[in-house]
């Protein structure tokens, strides 16, 4: 990493991967980057579930009924869940530990994406949340929030320029 600037600015959204496996220091590293992130009162409400399997990835790429597609194609992917009971502040922890997931895979040279999973459903209405507690057997009381799919990335995106910046958002004091 040349500098934390750069890293974020060099961060984009990667739905399109090669066949290239991870090797197991990335994969460590990407999970250790979650689990030292911050939370609530240091509750750490989160769980990680690692799926390789082709074939789960294929599964958990249909558990919404759209945007979730590019996870049949990754390398790996992180099922991001909390523990509902131990904060209220769960899914800014869990959002938080998914960040600094996809932060510590760009710093590998890989790619990531989010897709939502909380609020979400199949088109059929089922909530995607129910399909990846049965199909990853995810306990009652725990709420799934996302899954990341990383990858070695297969196409190229700009890092974001400084003039597309929109500091009109940035307010002072007031609104």
């Amino acid at each position: 990493m040349e500098n934390f600037s750069t890293l974020i600015a060099e961060r984009r959204s990667m739905r399109k991967f090669t066949e290239q496996k991870l090797d197991e220091r990335q994969k460590r590293l990407i999970l250790r980057s979650a689990l030292i992130a911050p939370s609530s009162k240091n509750t750490r409400s989160w769980e990680f579930i690692t799926v390789e399997d082709t074939e789960m990835l294929k599964k958990l790429s249909v558990a919404r009924e759209t945007g979730s597609g590019f996870l049949a194609e990754c390398a790996f992917a992180v099922v991001v869940v909390a523990d509902t009971s131990k904060t209220d502040c769960w899914i800014e922890d869990c959002s938080i530990a998914a960040t600094f997931m996809q932060l510590q895979a760009q710093d590998l040279g890989l790619g990531s994406c989010w897709t939502q999973m909380r609020g979400r459903s199949q088109a059929d209405g089922t909530p995607a949340c129910r399909v990846l507690a049965q199909l990853l057997g995810i306990p009652e009381g725990f709420e799934p929030l996302c899954i990341i799919g990383f990858g070695y990335k297969n196409q190229d995106r700009k890092p974001y320029e400084d003039d597309k910046i929109e500091w009109t958002k940035v307010h002072g004091e007031k609104f």
